[in-house]
């Protein structure tokens, strides 16, 4: 397996995980009484955290709902598609790279 196809198997479960985590921050979301400090909760809460505070203080809570884990979905999804879907730029480069036009 050579280091192209590895950062692409690396990069979809990074960005997976991570799809299922700010999922998990949705729901959350739902529990306000939920104590995000606390073992199960806190393996959603510290790795996502560092993207949600500062996209919290550009885009407040809209009547009481904290939408920027929805966006972070949005986001990361974006992300994954453009670079390891059917025509993403990783995918695509990982067939040329097979092919020998690099």
């Amino acid at each position: 397996m050579d280091i192209l196809a590895l950062t692409n198997l690396g990069l979809s479960i990074l960005l997976g995980v991570f799809i299922l985590l700010f999922i998990f921050r949705i729901v959350l979301t739902w529990y306000p009484q939920a104590e995000l400090g606390k073992f199960p909760f806190v393996l959603a809460y510290f790795p996502t955290e560092p993207f949600l505070a500062p996209t919290r203080k550009l885009i407040p809570p809209l009547g009481g709902v904290d939408i920027t884990p929805i966006l972070w979905v949005g986001i990361v999804s974006f992300l994954r598609e453009i670079l390891l879907g059917q025509q993403g730029l990783l995918h695509l480069m990982q067939i040329h790279a097979a092919q020998g036009i690099f």
